[in-house]
C-alpha cells in the first residue's frame, strides 16, 4: 500500500515508451538478468543534477509522446533534460510551458503534459528521485521479466509514483543555459570478438559504409540496414551461444547488424563483429528510424580515454548550473543590496 504522506505523482496518461530507469542492475547478467537502466546515462544524470540530486536517482525515461502527470501530493520539484518541453497547467488554471534544462516546483493539483522527445530519448527527474521499491538493487523497469517499472508492467492511467515533497523554503530554481549534448561523431567500436567470422572486405565495409536505423528498435536492440556483411561461410553465421552485452553488434545470416541496447538478453548465438564503446552507447538512444550513422574502430586505451573525457565534460556541465528566481518571486537579496536612500538626490514641494 503506497502512502500519500510524501510526494506523489499520478499517471493521467501513460504515453508511449515511458519507463522508470536508474543506473541499472549491475552484477546479475550471469543469472540471466539484463542490465537495463538508462539508455543515455549522461543525459539522465544531467536531469538529476538540475533538481539537486546527488546522482543515480530513478527518473522517467521518455521515448515517445503522450505522457501526462498530475501532482497528487506536493510540492514536487522536477526538471526535463533533452530536446523536449511540456505544458504546465496549475490548479488555478494558469497555463505555462516547462522547457528543458531548468527545474520547476509543481504544487498539488498541477498537471504536466509532456511533449515529444525530438531525438527519441529524454528524461524527467524529480528531487530525491522516484521512490518505488528496488529489485536486485535497481528501480529500473524491465517488463519482459516483470521487474519494477510499476508492478512490473507498463503504466496505466491512475498509477501512482511515490517521490518526496519539496519542503525547502529556498524558492530558487536551477538551470543551465547550455543544453547537454553528445558530439556528432562516428559511433566508436572495438572490433570482435568474432571478427574472424567475416570476410575482410566486410570488416572494411562495416567501418566505411553508412548505416540506417530502422523502425525495428526498442530498449532491447536496434536493427540497422545497409550493404550486407558477408560471413566467411554459411556455418559462420551461427555460433555456440555466448555472453553478450549492451553495445554488442550481432550479425545474423542476412548480413544486417543488430546493436544490442540496455535491455538486451544476456547470451546470443549470432557472431559479433564489434562492440560499441561505453562512451558512445548513449548516442544509440537517439537514433530514430531513418537516422544514419557510421562506425569507427578504436583501441581499448582510446575507449577508456573517451569515457574519462565524457565524465569530465558532464562534471563541467553540472558545475555551470546557475540558480534563478522563477516569475512571481522577488529577489530579496538583490533588493536589499541596492542602496535605495542614496538614489534620492533632492525632494522639493
Amino acid at each position: 500500500m503506497i502512502r500519500t504522506s510524501h510526494g506523489m505523482l499520478e499517471i493521467l496518461q501513460p504515453g508511449i515508451g515511458t519507463t522508470i530507469q536508474d543506473r541499472g542492475r549491475a552484477g546479475h547478467r550471469h543469472e540471466g538478468i539484463p542490465f537495463s537502466g538508462w539508455l543515455d546515462a549522461p543525459l539522465a544524470e544531467a536531469a538529476n543534477a538540475l533538481v539537486g540530486n546527488a546522482g543515480g536517482e530513478a527518473v522517467l525515461e521518455l521515448r515517445g509522446i503522450g505522457t501526462e502527470l498530475r501532482v497528487k501530493s506536493g510540492p514536487v520539484r522536477m526538471a526535463l533534460a533533452g530536446i523536449i518541453g511540456a505544458k504546465w497547467l496549475t490548479q488555478d488554471g494558469t497555463i505555462s510551458s516547462l522547457p528543458a534544462w531548468r527545474s520547476a516546483t509543481l504544487r498539488t493539483g498541477d498537471r504536466l503534459t509532456l511533449g515529444v522527445a525530438e531525438t527519441g530519448c529524454a528524461y524527467l527527474a524529480v528531487a530525491n528521485g522516484l521512490r518505488l521499491p528496488t529489485q536486485l538493487g535497481s528501480r529500473s523497469s524491465y517488463w519482459r521479466a516483470g521487474l519494477v517499472g510499476l508492478l512490473g508492467r507498463a503504466f496505466r492511467p491512475g498509477d501512482l509514483l511515490p517521490c518526496n515533497t519539496w519542503s525547502s523554503s529556498d524558492f530558487y530554481e536551477w538551470r543551465n543555459q547550455e543544453p547537454w549534448a553528445h558530439q556528432v561523431d562516428p559511433i566508436r567500436v572495438i572490433l570482435g570478438p568474432q571478427r574472424d567470422h567475416f570476410l575482410h572486405e566486410s570488416i572494411v565495409s562495416f567501418q566505411n559504409d553508412e548505416w540506417e536505423a530502422t523502425v525495428e528498435q526498442d530498449r532491447m536492440g536496434l536493427r540497422l540496414h545497409g550493404t550486407a556483411l558477408i560471413h566467411i561461410n554459411a556455418a559462420s553465421a551461427d555460433i555456440v551461444s555466448d555472453a553478450v552485452t549492451p553495445g554488442a553488434i550481432q550479425v545474423p545470416a542476412n548480413g544486417q547488424p543488430i546493436v544490442l541496447l540496455a535491455d538486451s538478453q544476456t547470451v546470443g548465438g549470432y557472431p559479433k563483429i564489434a562492440t560499441v564503446i561505453q562512451a558512445d552507447l548513449p548516442k544509440l538512444a537517439h537514433l530514430k528510424p531513418g537516422s544514419r550513422l557510421r562506425f569507427q574502430s578504436v583501441t581499448h586505451v582510446q575507449a577508456k580515454q573517451a569515457l574519462q573525457e565524457q565524465r569530465a565534460a558532464l562534471m563541467k556541465w553540472i558545475a555551470m548550473r546557475e540558480s534563478f528566481l522563477p516569475p512571481g518571486f522577488i529577489d530579496e537579496q538583490a533588493l536589499y543590496g541596492c542602496n535605495l536612500v542614496s538614489g534620492m538626490l533632492r525632494a522639493e514641494i
